[in-house]
């Protein structure tokens, strides 16, 4: 696997005592590899603006270069950004499209992209959530751009409202995502799904607060992989936050490093090797960071060896899995 990070994500100086620190880097870094992969290890270039405007307004691009030349601050009461955010956020944007070139090289099966600042907050002009350029959705558009249809499957717990928005008309991107709702930004009830002629290519699952790792089991067996297969996409990326980690100090979902295995495991056949990409989002307890990642890994690398989940359990998770079935059914078959 190819491990893509580099030594600026460290210099992203948030402060004392905020949850999204350089010390996260180091935590996955090592998850990685103990992960039992061979690992090839690869430092991303500089995104240039051109990259960068494949999803940011120009005028933004430069008001953040600015600002953190400045010497930066808060951008908004979650995101800061100092000097060193700058170096750090152009590696984080260029990461995405070094692994694409990569992987067309045949360097690797599957990438790890474990950069900071995270990205699926990031609107086209607008900071948010920790996040300054969606690094993500500048990989996906490069492949759309490209000819590629790409399937985008979020499991960190916030919902990816910039991920979102930017494709919500985009019948090329299949964006689906499972996160704690209501919650942080507000977005992605199971209605939303997708606008003209890409309706049906966003799918929500909201889960309520403290869903633990059956329902989000189940949602892969019986929507997610099953949707996957019917859109037949040419890549798959992951916003691969660690925060729905039962450990982690700032959501209430209640998942195990063996559900991120399984939810891995579930989608990593369905396209071929070497067209597969993870990117670090969220995750604040260390541990859980480590012990997440690799078990990510280990699950892409084994495939699906479990049996199916064919029951969400109870209770009001259960409700809304029933309900996302539902609204996903009137676009695809399940």
């Amino acid at each position: 696997m190819l491990l893509v990070t580099h030594p600026a994500s460290m210099g992203h100086d948030t402060g004392a005592n905020h949850p999204e620190r350089p010390a996260r880097i180091p935590a996955v870094v090592e998850g990685v590899r103990t992960s039992g992969l061979e690992v090839v290890d690869l430092q991303p270039p500089a995104a240039s603006l051109e990259t960068l405007m494949l999803v940011h307004e120009e005028a933004y691009v430069t008001a953040v270069e600015h600002f953190c030349a400045a010497g930066g601050g808060a951008l908004d009461p979650d995101t800061v950004a100092r000097a060193g955010s700058w170096e750090a956020a152009l590696r984080s944007a260029g990461a995405g499209p070094a692994a694409v070139a990569a992987l067309k090289s045949g360097d690797a099966e599957v990438a790890f992209v474990a950069t900071r600042p995270p990205g699926h907050h990031a609107m086209p002009a607008r900071a948010m959530g920790f996040c300054l350029f969606n690094n993500i959705a500048i990989t996906a558009r490069l492949l759309v751009n490209e000819g590629m249809r790409v399937a985008i499957v979020d499991w960190d717990v916030h919902h990816g409202n910039s991920t979102q928005d930017v494709f919500y008309g985009e019948p090329d991107v299949l964006y689906m995502s499972m996160h704690e709702f209501p919650a942080y930004p507000g977005t992605g009830w199971l209605h939303e799904g997708g606008t003209g002629e890409a309706s049906g290519t966003t799918v929500n699952f909201p889960w309520p607060t403290g869903t633990g790792g059956m329902p989000y089991r189940w949602g892969f067996d019986a929507i997610v992989h099953p949707v996957l297969e019917q859109f037949a996409p040419d890549w798959i990326l992951v916003s691969a936050g660690y925060d729905a980690h039962r450990a982690d100090p700032l959501a209430g979902i209640r998942l195990e490093a063996d559900d991120y295995r399984f939810m891995a495991g579930r989608i990593s056949r369905i396209v071929p090797g070497g067209r597969s990409i993870l990117f670090l989002e969220g995750g604040y307890d260390l541990g859980a960071l480590r012990t997440s990642t690799a078990a990510t890994l280990q699950g892409w690398q084994a495939g699906p060896v479990d049996d199916q989940v064919t029951d969400p359990g109870g209770g009001a998770p259960a409700e809304i899995a029933h309900r996302v079935a539902l609204e996903t059914s009137r676009h695809w078959d399940l």
